[in-house]
């Protein structure tokens, strides 16, 4: 299928048929359909993973399978209601990923940061805030973070993290978990054409704030290269 700028809107309808009928018997009557929408939604996510490779050094594009692992989740539905893809930065040197989520009922959304970053890299973060946040507060208070992003997102401590004091004067972003940036978009958005320009448009706009973890979490303390 040729790639697209935008998302068919007969994805959007096999997946609200899907919410309705979240089962292995309907899926399998249905395949056809399944088959349509994703090749569809590959289109366009071979679109963006064109743009992505313009605007910044990827190692590859992940596709995300529709089959729910349920193993151990309450949620017994098989399949997902969206589709979805990510893209991972390429060399020890950039840090950080990207990430896109296609699902009707206004659920469409981008995202980039770092979620759950392990024990080390959240430690370093949170060094460098401690020491001094100024730098990442005018990332994160800029204009155009403001007019992409709104708030920074990502899961907080109710409390302090171990080994920083309560009232310490960024103790706000201390409490992170991880470090997130998101922005939704409507289905209206998402099955225009020229989504996928809008999209990468976002992506870009992530720029500072994955230059500046990307320098954090390459660099000791004393800002010294970690990288061999």
């Amino acid at each position: 299928m040729k790639n697209t700028t935008y998302l068919d809107p007969s994805v959007f309808k096999f997946l609200k048929s899907l919410e309705k009928n979240n089962n292995r018997d309907w899926f399998t009557k249905n395949k056809a359909q399944y088959t349509e929408a994703n090749n569809h939604f590959k289109a366009l996510a071979e679109t963006i993973h064109e743009g992505m490779q313009q605007q910044d050094n990827i190692e590859k594009m992940k596709l995300f399978r529709i089959y729910r692992d349920v193993r151990f989740s309450k949620n017994k539905d098989p399949y997902k209601r969206n589709f979805a893809g990510s893209f991972t930065r390429a060399t020890k040197a950039l840090r950080g990923g990207y990430y896109f989520h296609l699902q009707p009922g206004g659920n469409s959304f981008m995202a980039g940061g770092f979620w759950q970053p392990e024990a080390t890299d959240l430690k370093r973060i949170r060094d460098e805030i401690a020491y001094d946040a100024a730098p990442f507060r005018k990332i994160i208070n800029s204009k155009s973070f403001k007019e992409h992003f709104g708030e920074l997102q990502g899961e907080q401590l109710k409390s302090n993290p171990r080994g920083f004091a309560k009232d310490h004067p960024d103790i706000d972003l201390l409490r992170y978990k991880s470090f997130i940036i998101t922005k939704n978009f409507t289905d209206k958005e998402v099955v225009t054409p020229g989504f996928s320009n809008e999209l990468l448009k976002y992506f870009k706009a992530t720029g500072p704030f994955f230059d500046y973890m990307s320098e954090v979490l390459t660099t000791d303390s004393n800002g010294v290269s970690l990288i061999d």
